[in-house]
């Protein structure tokens, strides 16, 4: 890792440095040693600033906090760096189980599958009147909305005709 500190109005000291070096290091578990870090240390009257920035894996987190005790303050920066590390990491964890959970379902771009149901999508069918349900058909821009017709009781299905102007209903027979 490579650390920079720098003081404004403050001199690092040692001590200082060896304990942000310290705190830092525990960050390696992240990044290894692929990582830019910048800390500055400054004092404004009786306060003690400390700005940390992270740069690694083409992300940037900071934490900058003002306590009376500038070893507070470090330590209240980690753990505020630790929290955006973790959220990111799971994000990104996310998003590549995500993908593995797409790709493993989507069908092969090569492969001809025909008369295979390939999507499932979910709605929740909420009771409501035939105008309402047209009122909120065009709030979506959905093809059709299922919904419990008050009147009737039954799942109905309200559709845009092709005219563009009108619209379609679906209900059950019995």
């Amino acid at each position: 890792m490579n650390i920079k500190i720098t003081g404004k109005d403050l001199k690092a000291t040692d001590a200082i440095k060896n304990y942000v070096e310290e705190k830092i290091g525990k960050m390696e578990k992240y990044f290894g040693d692929e990582a830019d870090v910048l800390v500055t240390i400054k004092s404004e009257k009786n306060t003690q600033i400390s700005e940390i920035q992270v740069k690694a894996q083409g992300n940037l987190f900071k934490a900058v906090t003002e306590t009376n005790d500038l070893y507070a303050s470090i330590d209240k920066n980690m753990d505020i760096l630790n929290g955006q590390i973790r959220k990111a990491k799971t994000i990104r964890e996310r998003q590549t189980k995500d993908a593995s959970i797409k790709d493993m379902f989507a069908p092969a771009p090569e492969s001809s599958i025909e008369n295979e149901v390939i999507k499932t999508t979910y709605y929740e069918i909420k009771p409501m009147t035939i105008e309402d349900a047209q009122i909120k058909l065009e709030e979506q821009s959905n093809l059709f909305l299922p919904f419990i017709n008050l009147e009737t009781s039954k799942v109905n299905v309200i559709y845009k005709l092709k005219d563009g102007k009108n619209y379609g209903i679906s209900e059950p027979e019995n």
